[in-house]
């Protein structure tokens, strides 16, 4: 009797399996980068004694020989910065962009690119697509940098911190664009 029920337990679980899918791998692949840079890999192996200051969380669309910005990406409206899902930034403390402190949290990374400044927006709204929802009522702040050109072109649009004097930058790059937003810590 009780090989009976385990014969039909397994039927039952190999059929559940056989029904999942998994995803196709996507366009733009999903990456993460913290403050300190490789925080957990430095955790693990036992060398950092600082806590991570701050976790982004985006996709990373590809150039693939298009026109980025003003066509793919339209110049004075609302951009998720990057692709897919809206780009996540968490604080796992207290800091300060702009004249602005932000709370330890998790938030909403927008931006309003545009030739020579792009306006990156703190949002209190998460866990939404792209920036078809985008609520400006929920914006945290918004802090206007200035638009560096690049000689190099960066295929895959990039994010990463740099350590500043007062904390760090979170450097954006995509095509011959990077900005930098400031972070104080």
């Amino acid at each position: 009797m009780k090989q009976l029920i385990v014969a039909i337990c397994c039927l039952f679980t190999s059929a559940v399996f056989a029904q999942a899918k998994f995803s196709p791998i996507d366009k733009s692949p999903m990456d993460m980068c913290y403050y300190p840079d490789a925080y957990p890999v430095l955790k693990i192996q036992d060398k950092t004694t600082e806590t991570p200051v701050a976790r982004v969380i985006y996709s990373r669309p590809q150039k693939n020989s298009r026109v980025i910005f003003s066509e793919l990406v339209e110049y004075g409206k609302v951009w998720r910065l990057g692709a897919n899902e809206a780009t996540e930034i968490e604080f796992f403390k207290p800091v300060k962009i702009g004249s602005t402190k932000v709370k330890k949290g998790r938030y909403t990374l927008y931006c309003i690119p545009d030739t020579n400044k792009w306006t990156i927006i703190i949002n209190k709204e998460t866990d939404t697509w792209g920036a078809f929802k985008y609520n400006q009522s929920k914006d945290l702040l918004r802090y206007d940098v200035p638009v560096q050109r690049q000689a190099d072109i960066t295929e895959a649009f990039s994010m990463v911190f740099e350590k500043s004097l007062t904390g760090a930058n979170l450097q954006i790059a995509w095509d011959d664009v990077k900005v930098a937003l400031p972070i104080v810590f």
